[in-house]
This record gives C-alpha cells, structure tokens and sequence, in this order.
C-alpha cells in the first residue's frame, strides 16, 4: 500500500520552529517530486514549498521564503519542511504530497496524487 505518513506538527510560540516529516512507504521516492501544502478551514489549500525529484530545484511561497526550508533524504525516504521563525498566519494544517514519475518531475510537479493525513500546526503565544 502506498502511503505518507506526516509527523511534527503542533503547538509553538510565534518565533519558534518546528521540522515536519512525510515518511513514504510502499515506494521509493527517488523518483518523484515532493511538495508541501497547507490549508485554513473555509479556506483554499496553498502550496508552500516543493523539490525536484534530484533535489536540484526548490521552490517557496512568497510568505514563507527565508523561514521555510524543504529538504528530502531519499536514503531514509523521508522528506521534511524545516519552519522556523513561525508566525500565527502559519497555523494550518499541512500536508505532504508527491508528483506522477511519469507526469513530471519537476518543483512544482504538475500532480500531485499521494497525499498525506495531514498534521496541524498551530503558532499561538
């Protein structure tokens, strides 16, 4: 069974950090694009960051550019989205998601078609 399993979502202070991962199992994720998404109830989900398939090519939203850092660990089939200097308008809940091999492999990925459960993340003092 294909699957992503997220963890490191919570609770944290406006300025702190948190790590999320999205563990694959059931595939390699070497040859897929990886993106993260968030969405606000009652509202449309965001994408936030994306990776390449080789890794070579990142992209950000424009409100997480400089705090959010996407990275990906083929060896451990894991990738993560690093949030530091988080802000309450980063409250969401995120999710993990990878590309169709054989759509593309690019950062943003035309398709995204695995998606994880979803991990909520709150920034509140």
């Amino acid at each position: 069974q294909l699957q992503l399993v997220e963890s490191g979502g919570g609770l944290v202070q406006p300025g702190g950090s948190l790590r999320l991962s999205c563990a694959a199992s059931g595939f390699t994720l070497d040859y897929y694009a990886i993106g993260w998404f968030r969405q606000v109830p009652g509202k449309e989900r965001e994408g936030v960051s994306c990776i390449s398939s080789s890794g070579t090519s990142t992209d950000y939203a424009d409100s997480v550019k400089g705090r959010f850092t996407i990275s990906r660990d083929d060896a451990r089939n894991t990738f993560y989205l690093q949030m530091n200097g988080l802000k309450p308008e980063d409250s969401a809940i995120y999710y993990c998601a990878v590309g169709v091999p054989s759509v593309d492999r690019m950062c943003p990925s035309r398709r995204y078609e695995l998606w994880g459960q979803g991990t909520q993340v709150t920034v509140s003092s």
